[in-house]
């Protein structure tokens, strides 16, 4: 997928949890074989190329439509799984990868798990007695600082994704025009529950700019936004302040 994967794995019995952890590397690999559209013969290019049905992938891949539509959906078009009028799941498939690899490790007995995939943070449990995971938010406008520290204190699970440009420079689209999306923003993080729906939801609120995006956030229930501009404007969504610390 083209990022750096890294897992942080705590409790449990130790052989059951190196297992789960084998299987769960395994997952990425396979998950990137199947789903890359920079590999000529993944399931995912030949299914855009017309030389396979859904039917005739993976059950992963319908899983991972299924879960676009309704990303879809929710976000009135905003998401979308077309680009240049080719299919193209990439916006789902990292934050979806990552926190079914964090649940796979969970279930194996961990009692804390962490898994980041490029900057995208799935936790679910804790790392120790009285201790929550913190995930550090990067300033996308102060190289090496940091905008903000999400804390998953009295949360079971939580995910913190990032859309922006700070990195990959313009790489999100905007579904209407089928271009880079012109937007007033330089980044947007997502805090939810579930990955999956975090980095969605992070990469729609950043294609529809400061304004419309802050709102749509706030209409969602169970997720909080930070959102950045490109004039060093913060906004939040109000509940943000309750997962900072």
């Amino acid at each position: 997928m083209g990022t750096v994967f890294s897992l942080d794995v705590r409790g449990g019995e130790p052989a059951a949890v190196r297992a789960a952890l084998d299987e769960a590397v395994a997952g990425l690999r396979r998950v990137d074989e199947v789903f890359s559209t920079y590999r000529e013969n993944s399931q995912v290019s030949r299914l855009a190329r017309g030389e396979l049905t859904v039917d005739a992938c993976a059950p992963e891949v319908a899983e991972v439509l299924e879960l676009a539509a309704e990303a879809e959906r929710v976000s009135d078009g905003w998401f979308s799984t077309s680009y240049q009028g080719r299919l193209d799941p990439t916006g789902i498939v990292k934050g979806w990868a990552v926190e079914r690899a964090a649940r796979r490790v969970a279930a194996a007995g961990a009692s804390g798990v962490s898994v980041n995939g490029g900057g995208d943070v799935q936790v679910l449990g804790t790392p120790g007695a009285g201790r929550p995971w913190r995930v550090g938010v990067s300033d996308p406008l102060r190289p090496g600082g940091l905008a903000a520290v999400v804390s998953a204190a009295g949360a079971a699970e939580l995910a913190v994704a990032t859309s922006g440009s700070a990195e990959r420079g313009a790489h999100v689209v905007d579904p209407r025009t089928g271009r880079s999306a012109v937007t007033d923003l330089v980044a947007v993080t997502v805090v939810a529950p579930r990955l999956t729906w975090a980095d969605c939801w992070a990469t729609a609120a950043f294609a529809m700019g400061s304004r419309e995006g802050l709102r749509w956030l706030e209409s969602l229930d169970g997720v909080e936004g930070l959102l950045v501009t490109a004039g060093d404007e913060v906004r939040c969504t109000g509940g943000l302040a309750g997962w900072l610390g």
